[in-house]
């Protein structure tokens, strides 16, 4: 079985330490014992690290080894356009778990009004659910959570191949929009839009500033649903290769 792997703020002179809620789960809930082995990530290198001492609110380790961490075959950016908070979370845990590196909250025209002043007050619920997903899925590096943006501004991207998912039946499938040779770590930019999709102003913006609108079949998903898809069908096309 494989390790549970942690995150730590740092890694210095050999030890590193997790306080806080976080340590009180280590102790109180997984009852880790003086001794005990885990994988820990300073969000750069992974290690091999072996419990030193645990309190109520503090858990330090020290390191046994350094761990190879797989590099990612690409490296995504969700634009997120804002929806109902309950949803949108279930969102964060389920494309960290898909190895999304940068999720941006988008005020799209069709999100509720007020989304984007309320989720100022979520970033940090929103990265701890990140932090938890991260740690479920054994990443190496956090996914990071971006403040909400306008979406004109979220799409000043420089990243290579940029994907808006579209209801519009006269999108291309994802597949075939796809760049036919795929190299190992490139960066990979997909925005999802609210319920009832993109208005013709956000369409036009979309082509404007570059970005191609592909499609997931003649079938209308819900936002959540549709990233999970759109993320699920690029991560098998890097790992397919060229």
């Amino acid at each position: 079985m494989a390790r549970r792997r942690f995150f730590v703020d740092e890694v210095r002179e050999g030890r590193a330490q997790i306080g806080g809620d976080e340590a009180h789960h280590l102790s109180r809930v997984l009852r880790v014992e003086a001794g005990q082995r885990f994988e820990i990530s300073d969000n750069q290198s992974v290690y091999l690290a072996q419990i030193e001492a645990v309190r109520k609110d503090l858990v330090t380790f020290s390191i046994v080894d350094r761990i190879v961490a797989d590099e990612p075959q690409v490296r995504i950016t969700l634009l997120a356009s804002l929806i109902r908070f309950e949803r949108f979370e279930w969102m964060i845990e389920k494309a960290t778990e898909l190895g999304v590196e940068h999720i941006i909250p988008v005020q799209a025209d069709r999100s509720e009004k007020g989304l984007d002043l309320a989720a100022r007050k979520r970033k940090a619920r929103w990265s701890r659910i990140a932090r938890e997903a991260s740690e479920q899925s054994r990443r190496a590096r956090l996914t990071a959570i971006a403040d909400a943006a306008r979406l004109s501004v979220a799409l000043a991207s420089e990243i290579p191949h940029r994907f808006a998912l579209d209801e519009d039946r006269a999108a291309p499938p994802i597949l075939r929009t796809l760049p036919e040779r795929r190299a190992s770590g490139e960066q990979v930019a997909m925005a999802v839009g609210p319920e009832g999709g993109w208005t013709a102003r956000e369409q036009a913006l979309l082509l404007e500033k570059g970005w191609k609108t592909v499609s997931l079949g003649p079938t209308i998903l819900k936002t959540e649903t549709a990233v999970v898809a759109a993320l699920a069908i690029v991560n098998a096309a890097w790992q397919a290769g060229t």
